[in-house]
């Protein structure tokens, strides 16, 4: 099992670089050529979303892209270190959108981020048939993989 692991500081302009790392990886562990654009644009929104989350949560810590060539099978997770919503919720209380108007802006803008992350999750979901997204405590994880024509006997 071969692995490269990329870690890039949360800043939009090294998206490009993880995405170019990934497709040559993922061409050389023995994707399709058909497939290797969306391998780009998965790895791509993952980073953008890893990226904004980071940024969102005033966290300087780097964005993990872990690319794995197994047999039969390439895989990358791309993982954020913004613990997941205590107790698995997102959602603000009606409390807080009764605290007042600033209360209300943050809601409104933790719905603007909130829909922007379902956006990339839905992206993601509809460019690669196995995906997993996991968020827990010490961040969150989206694993991606596609299967391998086992060509990995290239130079």
């Amino acid at each position: 099992m071969a692995t490269v692991e990329l870690r890039f500081s949360a800043q939009p302009e090294h998206v490009r670089t993880a995405r170019l790392v990934a497709a040559a990886v993922a061409r050389r562990a023995g994707v399709e050529e058909a497939v290797l654009d969306e391998v780009r644009l998965a790895v791509g929104e993952a980073c953008s979303r890893a990226v904004g989350l980071h940024r969102g949560n005033g966290l300087t810590a780097p964005v993990r892209v872990v690319l794995t060539e197994e047999e039969k099978v390439f895989s990358i997770e791309v993982g954020d270190e913004v613990p997941g919503p205590p107790g698995g919720s997102a959602t603000p209380s009606s409390a807080d959108a009764d605290a007042g108007p600033d209360s209300v802006a943050a809601v409104d803008e933790a719905d603007v981020s909130d829909t922007e992350d379902e956006m990339s999750l839905a992206v993601i979901s509809g460019l690669v048939d196995d995906v997993e997204v996991t968020s827990g405590e010490s961040g969150g994880v989206i694993r991606m993989s596609w299967p391998t024509s086992g060509a990995s006997e290239l130079p």
